[in-house]
């Protein structure tokens, strides 16, 4: 039984790391002069949206997503309405959480806010995917020994893992090295997803060679 999780999982991942390459790569084919740098704020939502769509399809495909207690037009309208306010909330307050950290507060704010759309996809949009628009749940998963399955797992490895890259890609913003990808918020959306990239590596890794001391299928 955890072979077949951890397979599933790592195909999963490998799915939606894929996606950040081709979303890298398509639009060089289609868009002059597109680069990661000059054109960085076509990258990153090219990034953003096809692992929104991606992210949701796999998840979905998968029945990771937490069932539905009603099967009503209505009950699933306020469920997606709910996850679209919750994403929107989660974009608010990682800009409020990068302005505070440093972040021009009006001078370059669409950048600002891009790159906490781009940390939405990548940590926000996974708990409505794997945990739905729950926050009970979210609070439960992201506290000490609050994981239920391996997904809820990957979930925190993940989150953890995207949020350290995007801090760890402001240190070189200050450095007078002179260098295109020190402009605001550059070095910080590609640490968030080299971390994002590393914790889809790293979650089924981790899972395999902890699979003997995890017990939370118990709980």
């Amino acid at each position: 039984m955890w072979d077949v999780e951890i397979r599933g999982m790592a195909s999963a991942h490998a799915i939606i790391a894929s996606t950040i390459f081709m979303a890298t790569v398509i639009p060089a084919v289609f868009l002059e002069n597109f680069s990661v740098y000059g054109t960085h704020m076509v990258w990153l939502y090219c990034v953003a949206g096809s692992v929104a769509v991606v992210n949701t399809a796999v998840f979905w495909l998968l029945g990771i997503s937490p069932p539905t207690k009603k099967n009503t037009l209505s009950y699933k309208i306020n469920r997606l309405s709910r996850s679209c306010l919750y994403f929107l909330l989660s974009c608010l307050f990682f800009h409020t959480v990068v302005v505070m950290y440093g972040a021009p507060l009006l001078e370059s704010a669409l950048e600002t806010f891009s790159l906490a759309v781009l940390l939405s996809t990548l940590t926000t949009l996974r708990c409505l995917c794997i945990l739905g628009p729950n926050v009970q749940a979210w609070i439960r998963v992201f506290s000490r020994d609050g994981a239920m399955s391996v997904w809820d797992t990957s979930l925190q490895i993940t989150t953890g893992c995207s949020v350290i890259g995007a801090w760890l890609g402001a240190f070189p913003i200050p450095l007078d090295w002179d260098r295109p990808w020190q402009v605001w918020p550059i070095s910080c959306t590609l640490g968030a997803t080299t971390g994002f990239l590393t914790g889809l590596v790293a979650a089924p890794v981790w899972i395999h060679w902890h699979r003997k001391q995890l017990t939370y299928k118990l709980k």
